[in-house]
This record gives C-alpha cells, structure tokens and sequence, in this order.
C-alpha cells in the first residue's frame, strides 16, 4: 500500500536537516571570527566531509531507484547520509559553546 504521507514526511525532514545545516554554517562562521570555540581543524573538516556525504547520498539513492522505490522514498534514502552529518555536526558544535576570552 503507497505511503500517501511520504512527500509530508520527506518535506519536514529536509526542513530539519535545512535548520541543522544552517545552525551548522552559524558556529562554523563563528568560530572563524573567533566567536565560537571551534578547533582550527574546523575549517578542514568542513571542506574534507561534503566529498564522503555526497558520495554515500548518491549511492543510497540509486539503491533505493533500482530497488523501485518512490520517488519520494529515493530522495529520504539520498538525503540521509547528509542528514546524519548535519545533525552530528550540529551537535557536536553545539557542546563547544561560544569562545571565551582569556583571562589578562
């Protein structure tokens, strides 16, 4: 039986991810002007991650289309792998906090 809630669902989760990703480029940007207490390997990282999450979206997308999944189902599948990255690098900047000043 077809899931007639799935494109609902597809379109709150990509509405999460959206806000994750967003919260994701605030503290990144903040730790740039030294604002939030990110590691300088930060900046590596950001660039490093996108090649390994767009690869695994791509291959978990094509899984699910030759698996004859919906298209709605196809594009959950794709969007999951960048999805979990979003959420862990929201959480894990999240715990770092703002940059303190150093006491004189």
């Amino acid at each position: 039986m077809k899931n007639v809630f799935a494109p609902w669902y597809l379109g709150v989760e990509m509405v999460q991810m959206a806000a994750e990703a967003q919260a994701v480029i605030a503290m990144r940007t903040a730790g740039m002007m030294g604002l939030w207490a990110t590691k300088p390997s930060e900046m590596d990282r950001m660039v490093a991650e996108k090649t390994a999450a767009i690869t695994d979206a791509m291959q978990a997308a094509q899984r699910a289309a030759l698996a004859g999944e919906s298209p709605a189902d196809v594009m959950r599948a794709g969007l999951k792998p960048i999805g979990r990255k979003t959420a862990a690098n929201a959480k894990r900047l999240g715990k770092l906090g703002p940059a303190m000043p150093k006491p004189k």
